[in-house]
């Protein structure tokens, strides 16, 4: 039996239930596209009756479309596909030297992009991010919600910012305040986390294929993201993937832990003792 954390703990109503039905099917429609409601039936044992329920539920929000396969000789077989025409969401990357914000389709291609540079003023980002997601809201109606990636500890289940260690902001309710502004939902995740997650969904066959991996981010500072079984693993205080300040070596930096020193040969060997551990 696997002992669960009973502060975080939900049981599974019926809406819970619908809800891991759609994602199931949806995710069918997007890696098997186009693909008939029969064949979704057969390979994830849901009654035919459930499964065209939940694409009725689907193409009511704009999701998917239904379209006409090639006959065999009788009537022409009605196939499912993403409707990826249109903005379905807003990223923000928000980085230590610039920010970029751009809205993509479900089938992750970017559509619009606007960048600017990171003020090191908390007041003044936020309010450059507020402003361009405005401008992207007013012009694109279809928007369902934001996802924001930075260098910083996350905590994702509230939102809020713990601590960007470049620009020393802490606790910031970035979710909050944003959703506040626009009345979008809003997710807030870390920049590794984040870039595990694209390569996870969006990267060469080889890499979709795999269920566990740890995916290494190196820019101004050294971040992990690290996968098991398809999921971002968060750990207790959503600092799992953090390597936090690391001596590698003699005389690699001062006392005050300013910065950190990592040879190519030891990063390589510390990758290698880092994913041997977790995966």
């Amino acid at each position: 039996m696997r002992r669960m954390n009973l502060k975080k703990t939900n049981v599974a109503r019926s809406n819970t239930i619908r809800h891991i039905n759609r994602q199931i099917v949806l995710n069918y429609v997007r890696e098997k596209e186009p693909i008939s409601r029969a064949e979704i039936s057969h390979e994830t044992a849901l009654q035919r009756s459930t499964v065209s329920l939940i694409v009725e539920e689907l193409k009511t929000k704009g999701l998917i479309d239904e379209i006409e396969g090639e006959s065999t000789g009788g009537r022409p077989p009605l196939l499912l596909r993403l409707r990826a025409g249109g903005p379905i969401a807003i990223g923000i990357d928000l980085g230590t030297a610039e920010t970029s914000i751009a809205t993509g389709d479900l089938a992750g291609r970017i559509l619009n992009r606007e960048t600017f540079v990171t003020d090191p003023d908390l007041e003044t980002t936020f309010k450059q991010i507020e402003a361009c997601v405005k401008r992207f809201l007013s012009t694109e109606p279809g928007i369902e919600g934001i996802g924001i990636s930075l260098p910083g500890m996350v905590d994702p289940e509230t939102g809020e910012v713990i601590f960007v260690p470049l620009f020393k902001w802490q606790n910031w309710p970035v979710a909050r305040d944003l959703h506040a502004a626009t009345g979008i939902s809003v997710l807030v995740d870390n920049d590794a986390n984040a870039a595990a997650l694209a390569e996870l969904w969006l990267a060469r066959p080889e890499i979709l294929d795999a269920r566990d991996f740890i995916f290494v981010l190196v820019e101004e500072g050294l971040g992990t993201g690290i996968v098991f079984d398809g999921q971002i693993y968060h750990g207790m205080s959503g600092a799992a993937g953090e390597f936090g300040h690391m001596t590698i070596g003699k005389n690699c930096c001062d006392h005050q832990f300013d910065h950190f020193f990592l040879s190519n040969d030891h990063f390589g060997n510390l990758c290698f003792n880092f994913c041997y551990r977790f995966i």
